[in-house]
């Protein structure tokens, strides 16, 4: 998702029932969904949805309700359950004035047996009032005037327009799609689309199938005169990968023009990190309404295909690679809770430093690192121990900060070997090599355990001050008998190690800080700048 900070917007007003992830209740750990199968009629003049659900789960713990989340905006007409027998009918309850929807089940099911359920539903879902920071169904229009919808829903979850299991650790395998709209538009989705038929209503129905495990709040509808754009990418792993981009037609001839930088950023991503993960479905672009998501296989675009997008000068369109980023950082490696979201925003905003360093050198990856630097924000802690909701952790700078730490550790363990750290970590080793993709959920305790691997050090102290102190560490400097003396504090109990470079007379010392303490000869009337390149993250003294 795009940086809260830079575009200057305070927060979401989002309630508890709009608000993904937390504590999973026992009711829907006790499941895991093997299969979506949703379909929605779009009605754009009266702004609303038909809708049906169908669920396919594996049970693991005994289990006498189905529980999925809803946006109370949107009414349930009916759920079934299906059994050896056909489908019952099945009641439904609303409970606790929240989004939660508690379907009866006709038996108690055990560990190992298979529940299938369908809902349909109907409404009009909630009108995103600032997407995609605060998010649900955009009912725009294109400059000519003909309806231009997009779905945004990654902090409050897609309960927002569809009945589902509402939080990031439960992905399910695969999904099938079907879009029906107004037959003058064209319902662009994630997946490969399987088929298109017309109705004698004046609509299309667009079918659509994910052949990947997916987040749910990427699951996205986009819908509007597109032209579709197609070409095809030859991917790293030796596949290749259909390109399809989706955009109004009065932007055609820009989008193709800038197509190609953007499969070069595609390339930039598989050579650092690996494979483009989603690659058997498609590598999908959909111009939206508002600025972006990184809805998997079919990112949200809505910038105006040129350099920048981000709010910093870039050489290069950031706002398209910040998505396609997360194609691998938040799609292809999903936290399985929002206290470790840093991983997903942090990495991505970290990797357009290293874009922009491959394309224009080091002075480039300064100055978008010297842009985190200056706009990030302070005050809580970067990851949680404790079961975390996206818009309780949205807020904890997860973008800059993030980067930013991922900057530092550069400096701590060196550039390759971060490298080697964030491309184990999407492809662990033999992976790539043998033609899998390992779509998982991951954990920040994991990413601290491999890059203690790869860089053969303790960072358990690195990551408990950077990760889970609200503060940032400061430095404490002084001058004297011809020496300048280095001293961390504001690191708790932790034997924060982290060297400082440090330039005398012209000559920058990287500068061994054991015991949280270290020292540079430095005479009297020299020119001293301790980090003159900004390598280490810290809290900067008044």
């Amino acid at each position: 998702m795009l940086l809260l900070v830079a575009w200057g917007l305070a927060g979401c007003s989002s309630t508890s029932a709009q608000d993904s992830g937390g504590p999973l209740p026992p009711e829907q750990a006790a499941y895991d969904v093997l299969n979506y199968d949703l379909d929605v009629t779009v009605a754009p003049a009266r702004e609303r949805i038909d809708g049906e659900v169908a669920v396919r789960a594996v049970v693991e713990d005994t289990l006498g309700v189905l529980v999925l989340n809803l946006d109370r905006r949107l009414s349930v007409r009916r759920a079934w359950e299906r059994g050896e027998n056909g489908e019952m009918r099945r009641p439904t309850e609303r409970r606790n004035g929240q989004n939660e929807l508690w379907i009866e089940l006709g038996r108690s099911y055990v560990p190992g047996d298979t529940l299938r359920a369908r809902v349909t539903y109907e409404g009009r879902p909630r009108v995103a009032p600032n997407p995609p920071w605060d998010g649900g169904l955009t009912w725009d229009k294109t400059p000519s005037g003909v309806p231009w919808i997009a779905t945004s829903c990654q902090t409050e979850g897609a309960d927002l327009w569809w009945p589902v299991k509402d939080h990031p650790s439960d992905e399910p395998d695969s999904m099938d799609l079907a879009f029906t709209v107004p037959d003058t538009l064209v319902a662009a989705s994630n997946g490969r689309l399987r088929s298109v038929e017309r109705a004698s209503d004046s609509t299309k129905t667009y079918r659509w199938h994910v052949s990947t495990p997916i987040n749910t709040y990427n699951v996205a509808l986009h819908a509007a005169p597109y032209v579709r754009l197609d070409t095809t990418y030859a991917s790293t792993s030796g596949d290749a990968v259909p390109v399809s981009a989706y955009v109004l037609p009065s932007d055609s001839a820009r989008a193709a023009r800038a197509l190609p930088g953007f499969l070069d950023q595609v390339r930039f991503l598989e050579e650092t990190l690996g494979p483009y993960p989603p690659r058997t479905d498609k590598y999908g672009l959909a111009q939206s309404p508002f600025l972006g998501m990184e809805h998997q296989s079919l990112i949200a675009y809505g910038h105006d295909f040129a350099p920048g997008g981000l709010g910093y000068d870039a050489s290069f369109d950031a706002l398209h690679f910040h998505e396609l980023a997360h194609e691998w950082y938040g799609n292809l490696v999903t936290v399985a809770d929002w206290k470790d979201f840093w991983l997903h925003e942090g990495t991505a905003t970290y990797l357009e430093a290293l874009y922009a360093e491959r394309l224009d050198g080091n002075s480039a990856y300064h100055a978008r690192m010297d842009h985190a630097r200056e706009s990030m924000s302070g005050g809580q802690a970067l990851a949680r121990t404790a079961s975390t909701t996206a818009e309780e952790i949205y807020h904890g700078d997860v973008y800059h900060r993030g980067a930013l730490v991922l900057h530092t550790l550069r400096y701590v363990v060196g550039k390759e070997t971060l490298r080697t750290v964030l491309r184990r970590f999407a492809y662990p080793e033999g992976t790539a090599s043998q033609g899998e993709v390992p779509f998982r959920h991951v954990t920040t305790h994991d990413f601290v355990q491999l890059a203690e691997t790869v860089s053969g050090r303790s960072l358990d102290a690195f990551f408990q001050v950077y990760l889970y102190q609200s503060g940032l560490p400061v430095l404490d400097t002084r001058r004297e008998k011809g020496r300048l003396r280095l001293a961390w504090a504001g690191t708790g109990s932790a034997s924060f190690e982290v060297p400082v470079p440090v330039r005398v007379e012209g000559r920058t010392k990287r500068v061994t800080m054991e015991g949280g303490n270290g020292s540079v000869a430095a005479p009297a009337g020299a020119e001293v700048t301790v980090d003159p390149k900004g390598w280490v993250l810290r809290r900067q003294q008044l």
